[in-house]
């Protein structure tokens, strides 16, 4: 019988029998691996309850208290990396390299979050008037949740809770259901760094445990990542309850190549940035933009790299590129490229042919690469989110530029060239969150904010860097009057600024 992958509330493991539950396969061979625990509204209940309790205490810790908890937290990432990385081979299905970048890049934030007591500081103005003091401070939120994709199960909670508890909040995440096994064993190292009880807190399931997040009046604050039209919804019905929303949403990533560029150097970038953790990953590049006659020196050496790259299981040590999380998400990509087919583009490079040995049940598919790609088909409007890769053709850099501006996705961008005035003039022209010059995922490091523009993000705040400490803490002013022990006397007049 398959192991139930159970909640974490209150510093433990949920030990009750779960009414619902779903499948947790493992991508590289089709097999159910376990089943996870899906959450009822009472569930989803208890653990507000749980974090609301701790939270009237873990605000009024010291800084220096939850640093040496994250300090602890970082060092026993760092140590168990090997073993969080697995949990994501397992069930997600990306390669070890990918796995092990994961990790790297969410310890990023805890680091950066282990600098709150830099990050929280307030301003100061003395004597705005006669003996009059103006000051701010940054106080936590109270109870807020994180709802994260299947793509990175480590990484993208961590963009979340190490800032959020940082800032004195008590946490809830709702993990995909997909690879729900990383939120559970970050909980865990949470607990053996030292969190108390209730601070952080783990629901699994599926819808029913989102809508009730977004209902409760307890959770104050929505921290999302995933596809834009359940962005929307995150963003429309948080905000409907009163709750501060940051929903990032979907991407379409263009990079464009102007003649001049190094084209073994984007063709390298290309191939990296399109089929890594098999095209899974919001900030992929999907679509080229040949510029003049680059996509004729481009498209060759795609293709050439592209029939050397090694797919497999994630856990072959061979392996550059692993399976789909699921049947169904292999079902809808391959969906992509045949529409593809049918709608004109030239399929250069066909992955849908691709056979694993001894993983015929595995969902994979290997890389697909179109040329020739209108902007009118439907391998262009919509997000993948696998391994396709398309190229599109234009005359100049001004059409390339309107290309992207037009589209309603404005999550990512790169652009590769030599010419230092190309470039400057792009990044300035160019309506994207987050731009790339000779840089083809520019996601930004930890003391930055990731975040798109348009239908890529819903809400005011991009997601950690100072913006997370933003969005988890709000603002207070206060002014004071200590007046000199030597003044008395009443004054009925109007103050004055003297």
């Amino acid at each position: 019988m398959a192991k139930l992958i159970n909640h974490w509330i209150d510093g433990k493991h949920y030990e009750r029998a779960a009414e619902r539950s779903g499948d947790v396969f493992n991508p590289a061979t089709g097999e159910v691996q376990a089943k996870v625990a899906f959450a009822t509204p009472a569930v989803v209940d208890e653990a507000v309850e749980s974090a609301w309790k701790a939270s009237q205490t873990w605000r009024h810790a010291s800084i220096a208290k939850r640093t040496k908890v994250l300090f602890a937290f970082r060092q026993l990432v760092d140590k168990h990396t090997v073993e969080l990385a697995k949990l994501l081979t397992l069930e997600h299905g990306k390669v070890t390299a990918d796995a092990n970048g994961e990790v790297q890049r969410g310890l990023e934030v805890i680091e950066f979050a282990c600098g709150i007591a830099d990050l929280s500081k307030g301003e100061f103005s003395e004597n705005v008037s006669t003996e009059v003091d103006t000051y701010s401070i940054r106080q936590p939120l109270g109870v807020v949740a994180g709802i994260t994709p299947f793509n990175f199960p480590a990484m993208v909670p961590m963009w979340m809770f190490p800032i959020a508890i940082a800032c004195g909040n008590t946490f809830i995440l709702k993990p995909s259901e997909r690879d729900p096994s990383a939120a559970n064993f970050m909980a865990q190292l949470l607990t053996d760094a030292g969190l108390p009880p209730g601070v952080f807190n783990v629901v699994h399931g599926d819808k029913v445990a989102v809508d009730r997040l977004l209902e409760h009046p307890k959770v104050a604050a929505i921290s999302f990542v995933g596809s834009t039209p359940i962005a929307q919804y995150i963003y429309e019905t948080g905000t409907r309850h009163g709750k501060r929303v940051q929903a990032l949403g979907g991407a379409k990533n263009h990079m464009i190549v102007l003649p001049d560029a190094d084209m073994e150097l984007a063709a390298d970038a290309a191939v990296s940035a399109g089929y890594g953790s098999a095209g899974e990953r919001c900030m992929a590049i999907s679509m080229l933009v040949g510029v003049g006659a680059a996509a004729d020196k481009l498209v060759p050496l795609l293709k050439e790299r592209i029939a050397k790259l090694k797919v497999g299981d994630g856990q072959d040590a061979a392996s550059e590129m692993g399976p789909l999380v699921t049947k169904q998400h292999l079902d809808k990509v391959r969906g992509y490229v045949d529409a593809g087919v049918a709608e004109g583009a030239t399929l250069v490079s066909d992955g849908r042919t691709l056979a694993v040995a001894g993983r015929a049940q595995g969902f994979f598919l290997g890389p697909c690469l179109f040329d020739n790609v209108k902007p009118s088909m439907t391998i262009y409007k919509d997000e993948i989110f696998g391994p396709v890769l398309s190229m599109t053709r234009v005359a100049t850099y001004a059409d390339a530029i309107e290309l992207v501006n037009k589209n309603p996705y404005a999550n990512g961008v790169a652009i590769f060239t030599n010419d230092g005035g190309a470039a400057r003039k792009f990044q300035h022209e160019v309506e994207v969150g987050m731009v790339g010059i000779n840089v083809p995922i520019p996601v930004p490091m930890a003391y930055y904010s990731f975040g798109g523009w348009k239908a890529s993000l819903f809400g005011d705040h991009h997601i950690y860097g100072r913006d997370g400490v933003h969005f988890y803490t709000r603002m207070k002013a206060v002014t004071s009057r200590w007046p000199d022990p030597s003044h008395r006397g009443v004054d009925l007049g109007f103050p004055t600024n003297k």
